[in-house]
């Protein structure tokens, strides 16, 4: 039970009580399904069906915006299951990658033949591309671009694993760079943000890494029991013979060593992501892009130096998401809670670590980029003991009421914020 996990951090129950009592809706606004056409509300059923992470932050868009993030992920989720389906030879599943980008306009593509769970999107592809086809010129223009550029770079890796740091970089700037530099596109085509940011391809490429790099890191046991390999050679061969002999008990040591290596990688990311959100004027766009990036520190800073992301699943508390969630949403609060989980894998750094040297250099630099003096004073306003005590009792008493009578109210196909 969610609210059992957040016994000791009591702040974390009091948002949980308030996320169920409609606090969600200050960042997540319901949507008027029954105003849109029938293709475009199933897009978003699909979205609903096949987003772990991003489903909620994208329909909380302003405006035209939604729906062109919308179909981008739908388009993306479709090239990307091409990509992961092992059933599609190669020599078919090269040219169908590179040329993806032209399905968008072939009214009747669609693919039967995936075996991956998420085929609706390609067998449905049709009102995915329909709905393409209805965006105004601008977004598809970019839609169209980076779905492009994504295919050519997911072909180039199909059978080449990733090497060196720098090809890590270049396989992460495929697989979610680029989907941050389109993102970026979309937000300055919308006008609700300025046209420095689509421009900013860096900084856009940076919001990717980082999230991208959380995600390889905490799969590790994930990927490697299903024979993927997505942490860089150059980092796990200094530590082991074999990427899949840190599973095993004897290996914790050069395991820890190697994760801390990649984590600290990942970590030089951070002062990118502080100087893109600080640019962004919408609130919308700025719940977008902040509520991944804290939900990925706080995921990272759960992995540094633990054992557990070779022995099974490392997950941050769903009270923990949701609080991080209900308060990413000014500049001054993301910096404090970016702040408070780099102190956190601050007091885990140990001397003998391989990369603790460095890893007390980007922290320090984070830390440089997060003072200010109002990063905590702007997170959610203190409680007191007394309040905490008894808005804890009061959730406990409620808490399976209103987790039924939100399942009863929630519309078809629609997931949790974890996207279950």
């Amino acid at each position: 039970m969610d609210i059992l996990k957040s016994l000791g951090h009591p702040e974390e129950i009091f948002n949980l009580f308030k996320f169920k009592m409609g606090g969600c809706r200050t960042v997540m606004p319901k949507l008027d399904y029954e105003s849109m056409s029938e293709s475009l509300r199933t897009c978003y059923v699909y979205l609903n069906q096949t987003s772990r992470s991003f489903a909620a932050v994208i329909q909380a868009l302003d405006g035209e915006l939604r729906h062109a993030v919308c179909i981008f992920y739908l388009v993306l989720r479709a090239l990307d299951t091409v990509e992961d389906d092992m059933s599609i030879p190669l020599e078919r599943k090269v040219p169908m990658l590179t040329g993806f980008h032209s399905f968008l306009y072939q009214p009747d593509w669609s693919f039967s033949d995936s075996q991956e769970k998420d085929r609706q999107v390609l067998q449905d592809f049709p009102t995915i591309s329909v709905e393409f086809r209805n965006l105004g010129q601008e977004y598809q223009d970019v839609i169209v671009d980076i779905c492009h550029r994504m295919g050519v770079g997911m072909a180039e890796f199909l059978e080449k694993k990733v090497g060196s740091m720098a090809e890590w970089d270049r396989y992460c700037h495929y697989v979610a760079g680029l989907v941050g530099v389109g993102l970026s596109r979309l937000f300055s085509a919308s006008r609700l943000e300025d046209a420095e940011v689509g421009g900013d391809s860096e900084l856009a490429n940076s919001m990717g890494l980082f999230l991208q790099k959380t995600n390889i890191i905490r799969d590790y046991l994930e990927d490697t029991r299903e024979g993927r390999a997505f942490w860089p050679e150059e980092a796990w061969s200094k530590f082991a013979s074999r990427l899949e002999d840190f599973a095993e008990p004897h290996q914790l040591t050069a395991g820890l060593g190697c994760l801390n290596m990649l984590v600290t990688d990942a970590l030089r990311h951070v002062p990118d992501v502080i100087s893109y959100l600080e640019r962004l004027r919408n609130q919308s766009v700025f719940n977008f892009c902040a509520i991944p990036q804290v939900m990925a520190i706080a995921t990272l800073s759960a992995c540094y130096n633990n054992p557990m992301v070779f022995q099974g699943v490392v997950k941050i508390r769903k009270g923990q998401a949701v609080t991080l969630m209900m308060q990413a949403t000014n500049m001054g609060a993301v910096k404090g809670i970016i702040a408070q989980y780099s102190q956190e894998m601050l007091q885990k750094v140990c001397v003998s670590d391989p990369s603790c040297e460095r890893t007390l250099h980007v922290l320090s630099v984070i830390r440089e980029r997060t003072l200010c003096e109002d990063s905590l004073a702007s997170r959610a306003p203190h409680l007191s003991p007394v309040y905490l005590s008894a808005a804890m009792l009061l959730a406990a008493l409620s808490w399976q009421y209103l987790s039924a009578t939100a399942t009863a109210s929630a519309p078809p196909g629609s997931t949790d914020m974890q996207g279950h």
